[in-house]
């Protein structure tokens, strides 16, 4: 049985979403009260009291620009929370935010969408993935959460 891995958003491009947005607009920290907020850089949901920040962030748009491949028309950005500062990484399950009803978009190495799938129960979660990497011309997929669209984290092989 293949495992796949969640790949939060790297700790490079978190520096620079830091200081200013894929939208190129600057971060606003804020101290999250209640908690709950489904953090990009480390997996997991926030706590009260963290320093959290909302930032658009262009996940496919930077990992075309790092294969050398032009997204086209599937470029897009959106809303993603972060630490407002240093964050340790991801510590949890390989697969977080399973939880809820969850789209997992498929792409191709040239960045484009090859399909999606509504992914309704946790348990289904796995068998997706396995289904979605069965194409042998699926590159990476992007786990999405439904009532927003939110761009969670990306899957790839190995």
């Amino acid at each position: 049985m293949t495992t796949y891995t969640a790949r939060p958003v790297p700790a490079e491009v978190l520096q620079e979403l830091r200081t200013a947005d894929d939208a190129g607009r600057r971060p606003v920290p804020v101290t999250d009260e209640e908690g709950g907020a489904p953090l990009r850089c480390c997996l997991r949901h926030s706590v009260p009291g963290e320093r959290i920040a909302l930032v658009s962030y262009a996940p496919l748009r930077r990992w075309a620009a790092g294969t050398g491949v032009d997204p086209g028309p599937y470029d897009e950005q959106g809303p993603v929370f972060i630490h407002a500062g240093e964050c340790p990484g991801p510590a949890g399950e390989a697969l977080p935010f399973t939880g809820s009803h969850r789209v997992l978009r498929r792409y191709s190495a040239d960045g484009r969408i090859l399909g999606g799938r509504l992914v309704e129960h946790p348990d289904a979660f796995a068998p997706a993935l396995t289904e979605a990497f069965a194409d042998p011309e699926v590159a990476l997929a992007h786990v999405r959460a439904v009532e927003y669209g939110c761009f969670l984290y990306e899957v790839r092989r190995g």
